[in-house]
């Protein structure tokens, strides 16, 4: 998501997951992709990506990963992924699951994996909505969406990720104080996700002070659209909210 306004196509799709019927938007494959890339997609990826269950099972996030996690985070639409791979340096004991249906950038989070020989990193590379609803109840601590399209025309907006139904989600599977953390440049979108959040019992808004939208979070490594935008003028807002314990 992140990198999708640029290099890599956007990506806000989803199946059913509790009453979300919903299209899947944007392509699957853009740049025609070097031989180091097709190798890793097919050497390297078998071996990250998250199996499901039969239907109506949950996986074991703490069971994907060869060693004990102290947590375990899911990052949906991880476009290029910097932030993903910044976190899983920074956070070595924390198991972190990104997921992102564009092979293109499955393929550069392939290589940062590789590279940094990351053995906390598990890829998801279908509809994230699936993933979701195929994880327990309270079992992840973190869950990052950063910089998804904002799909701005009124026809478009019943595209974007975050919905009555997508928020109910992500606050089922965050464990009692786990937080959801929300980026975007786009001031329509930040306040979108707000009236919803609101609406959401099991999710709270934390900033305390007008400001704290404005600040990025605690460890943040900034991202390439990150910049990009400020560099454009674009303001980003950071909205976090806690699950209810």
């Amino acid at each position: 998501m992140e990198a999708g306004r640029d290099d890599l196509p956007p990506y806000d799709g989803g199946a059913v997951v509790e009453g979300i019927d919903r299209a899947f938007y944007g392509r699957r494959k853009g740049k025609r992709l070097r031989a180091g890339q097709e190798h890793r997609l097919a050497e390297l990826l078998p071996h990250l990506r998250v199996s499901l269950p039969v239907a109506g099972e949950y996986i074991d996030p703490p069971s994907l990963f060869p060693h004990q996690t102290d947590e375990v985070w899911l990052e949906i639409g991880f476009g290029g992924g910097e932030h993903l791979a910044a976190q899983a340096t920074q956070n070595p004991n924390v198991g972190i699951i990104g997921a992102e249906p564009f092979v293109n950038g499955v393929a550069k989070i392939l290589r940062a994996v590789d590279d940094a020989e990351l053995r906390n990193v598990r890829i998801w590379d279908e509809d994230a909505t699936v993933l979701l609803a195929a994880i327990p109840d309270a079992s992840l601590t973190r869950v990052y969406l950063l910089y998804p399209d904002p799909w701005p025309k009124r026809r478009q907006r019943k595209r974007r990720f975050v919905s009555d139904e997508t928020l109910a989600e992500i606050a089922r599977v965050l464990k009692p104080g786990g937080v959801f953390r929300f980026a975007s440049d786009i001031d329509d979108y930040a306040g979108w996700t707000l009236v919803r959040a609101a609406r959401c019992e099991a999710l709270t808004w934390t900033a305390a002070l007008a400001v704290d939208w404005n600040q990025a979070f605690l460890g943040w490594p900034g991202t390439r659209y990150e910049a990009k935008a400020i560099a454009a003028g674009r303001a980003p807002t950071y909205l976090e909210f806690r699950r209810a314990g």
